[in-house]
């Protein structure tokens, strides 16, 4: 479960990272797509409750981006490792550039409709289902060796800096024109698109045709053999499940906290600036011993951290734990990337990571819904609390169940 470096591949520092050139142009090319995905979050969003006024279709677009992922994991895995990863990464990106241009057009014209915005919404969800497992697939055949672990910490934190920024220039953008949004959209698309066409990445293994490993189920068969990947995939799926306070944060800005919808905007942003802080930390000190008793430890913090926003009357203390749930996460995410990427058959790596993509979107829909059930049967703050304090025993609880992915020593 490591990888190991030689004296002909010594470990590359994160300063020398973006030197590679493969490896910043797959950093660009995915800020890139993540930046239109965050403009389309908004845009897509402001239009349909601009045209429908119903808070039920504005939470539906959601539904919608996330169904092709349910309905394609395995097929969209499979892909990955069938086919050249880098030409399935571009042909996504043009698949989502075309329905930019589509939306941009009717927009423009005043012919756009709720059910042509919900059909390109589907359409967008079916490329991020094939995207997102083969552009995780693709990263360890970029970084350079025994440098996973910070080539992994960069690009997250490029992905933060998309987080943070992409929802301001794309309301911004549609403040403009709403077409514009969408025009900005197909730019950074297109850009990515022809960006990816220059990776030129190490070789891909692809498993012989009609061997087991070949099947399309072979990443599930994976997962379940391997007790450090089930253990890895099955953490994260439940303490966000339990510990995610983002669906309450509305509630917190306007009745606890008091501070309005600016307020709501910088508890937001919050996890997302203490994600990229951490990443940069990452980045120039990777972790290299007891990386999974850190995971552990990170999930803890994670819940420990929820546990004191829900008490918080203080605008101050919410933001600082806010800040520190996003940099336990991101301590969490990027052993758990490497962790799986480098245990992983590279001809399995799509078909593992497309369910962990489903496992993670999962866990981001149903613990959105989770926390608005829990919230009306018991009560904001009761519910955020059960939450962290969930999200801490489940930790502890896998600590026991998985002694194997808790006693992983190192990475890299």
């Amino acid at each position: 479960m490591t990888e190991q470096s030689t004296a002909a591949n010594p470990p590359v520092k994160a300063r020398e990272l973006l030197t590679h050139r493969a490896f910043l142009l797959f950093v660009l090319s995915r800020s890139l797509s993540r930046f239109s995905s965050q403009i389309a979050a908004v845009a897509i969003g402001w239009q349909i409750y601009d045209l429908t006024g119903s808070a039920f279709d504005l939470g539906m677009v959601g539904l919608v981006q996330f169904l092709p992922t349910a309905l394609l994991v395995f097929v969209a895995g499979h892909a990955a490792d069938r086919f050249e990863r880098k030409r399935v990464v571009q042909l996504c990106q043009l698949a989502e550039a075309a329905t930019a241009l589509y939306l941009g057009v009717i927009t423009y014209v005043g012919a756009a409709s709720e059910v042509q915005i919900f059909i390109a919404t589907f359409v967008l969800g079916i490329a991020g289902a094939f995207e997102s497992p083969t552009t995780a697939a693709l990263l360890p055949l970029i970084a350079p060796a025994g440098s996973l672990q910070r080539a992994t910490a960069v690009a997250s934190g490029a992905g933060q800096v998309a987080t943070i920024a992409g929802p301001a220039l794309g309301g911004f953008a549609y403040a403009i024109a709403p077409h514009f949004a969408y025009a900005v959209m197909l730019l950074f698309w297109i850009l990515g698109m022809i960006l990816t066409g220059f990776i030129r990445p190490r070789p891909q293994a692809v498993a012989r045709e009609g061997t087991e490993a070949d099947n399309i189920f072979a990443g599930v068969r994976f997962i379940r053999s391997n007790p450090a990947i089930l253990g890895t995939i099955s953490l994260d799926l439940f303490a966000v499940l339990f510990g995610g306070v983002t669906a309450l944060l509305p509630i917190y800005a306007r009745d606890i906290l008091q501070t309005g919808p600016m307020g709501l905007g910088i508890l937001r942003a919050a996890p997302a600036v203490g994600a990229l802080l951490m990443t940069m930390v990452l980045a120039r000190y990777a972790i290299s011993r007891h990386v999974g008793l850190r995971m552990f430890q990170a999930v803890i913090v994670f819940g420990v951290a929820t546990i004191v926003f829900a008490l918080s009357s203080w605008m101050w203390l919410s933001v600082l734990s806010l800040a520190v749930l996003g940099a336990a996460d991101t301590i969490s995410v990027v052993i758990r990337f490497s962790l799986v990427q480098l245990a992983t058959p590279d001809e399995m790596r799509g078909r593992v990571g497309a369910v962990n993509f489903l496992f993670i979107n999962a866990s981001n829909q149903l613990g959105q819904f989770e926390s608005g059930v829990a919230a009306a049967l018991f009560g904001t703050m009761t519910s955020a609390v059960l939450g962290g304090v969930a999200t801490v025993a489940v930790a502890l609880l896998w600590m026991k169940l998985f002694p194997s992915l808790r006693k992983v020593e190192s990475l890299e």
